[in-house]
């Protein structure tokens, strides 16, 4: 198994589009990093360029500190699974899973115990005589995962395997991912979706692309808790961040800004003096508002004018005045609370985020 590392890699298409903007990115020996964003963010461009699949425009590839730039795909150490399973329609999953090795010429015997020790760790042996057609999806996409191990890759490569799975399948298969994982500590593992519920579950750490860039690297929490600009308070997390335009009108350890509702919040958030007066972003995700009890001091005061009741919780939607986005709160349960309800709402401080004119975080730590 092996570390990656991209140093200033870059993707410029012949038209001189460039996709992929100087990505810098260390992954070590045994990570599972899952690369996430919306459609066209170049996810998946990336994962094709440490395939050899793409060619690289610029910078440096490494898997297990040799530079790859110009080694074919197959001499690269690498096996990818994509969300076609891809296998021989004629051939049983022994088969499917033994071809590679077969076509290297390995020894009989090392094939076998290769092919059925990955059967067994992905609960395949008892469908090894079988056709693909008498398999179910999840099932064929463990045949594929399980051709991939039996290479003895030094990168798995994953490219939205799950996404031709329906919603039942995609939690058993992702589960099965996870064990995988558990099950080969020292394999190094890169991993497309566009399903954070995907990447919150499954990564040891994340990178968020945008626009070809990397919006984040960290872990799961770290970009739920610590997002460092706008782009990831909004994407990760279900419901998106509730943003809301506002100005800092005192700074220090503690600073105050006055909201587009026209209220004033204080955020233990450190801001230096010459940001006093500047417009910024005030940040807080709809699971951390709470209704204000009798006494307490609200952040923010609304109409609601639309719920959505999903029985383990309510999605209050909120009509600030003088704000042109509605505010969401995601309370717990059911509620009471009858559209056209005026209410108040809080939030703990530390659950609060402010992010500057350029929608960078003030946050350091």
């Amino acid at each position: 198994m092996a570390d990656v590392k991209l140093t200033n890699v870059k993707k410029v298409y012949a038209n001189q589009v460039e996709v992929m903007r100087d990505i810098n990115l260390d992954i070590k020996q045994g990570e599972f990093i899952v690369f996430v964003g919306p459609s066209g963010c170049g996810k998946s461009t990336l994962l094709r360029m440490i395939s050899g699949l793409e060619e690289i425009s610029g910078g440096t590839l490494e898997i297990d500190g040799q530079v790859v730039n110009d080694i074919p795909p197959s001499l690269r150490g690498i096996a990818m699974v994509f969300q076609s399973y891809a296998l021989y329609p004629h051939m049983t999953v022994y088969d499917n899973m033994a071809f590679s090795l077969q076509i290297a010429k390995v020894a009989k015997d090392d094939i076998d115990q290769q092919v059925r020790k990955a059967a067994e760790m992905l609960q395949l042996t008892p469908y090894l005589d079988r056709l693909p057609k008498a398999l179910s999806g999840g099932q064929r996409q463990r045949v594929a995962i399980g051709r991939a191990i039996v290479r003895r890759p030094k990168v798995f490569l994953f490219d939205e395997p799950l996404s031709n799975l329906d919603a039942a399948l995609r939690v058993a298969t992702r589960m099965e991912i996870a064990n995988l994982k558990e099950s080969m500590p020292d394999s190094t593992m890169i991993y497309v979706t566009h399903d954070q519920v995907e990447a919150m579950t499954l990564a040891d750490r994340i990178v968020l692309l945008s626009a070809g860039n990397i919006e984040q690297v960290g872990s799961p929490l770290a970009l739920y808790e610590r997002p460092e600009n706008v782009f990831v308070a909004k994407f990760i997390g279900a419901p998106a961040m509730n943003i809301i335009p506002c100005t800092v009108q005192s700074t220090g350890d503690h600073t105050e800004v006055s909201l587009s509702s026209g209220q004033a919040v204080t955020l233990p958030i450190k801001t230096a003096s010459s940001e006093q007066g500047k417009p910024a972003h005030f940040g807080v995700r709809p699971e951390h508002l709470d209704i204000a009890g009798d006494g307490d001091a609200a952040i923010l005061e609304g109409e609601v004018s639309f719920i959505e009741s999903l029985g383990e919780a309510t999605l209050l939607y909120i009509a600030v005045p003088g704000m042109d986005d509605m505010v969401i709160a995601k309370q717990i349960g059911t509620i009471p609370t009858q559209r056209g309800d005026k209410v108040r709402l809080v939030a703990n401080p530390e659950r609060l985020h402010l992010f500057d004119e350029n929608e960078q975080s003030y946050r350091t730590e």
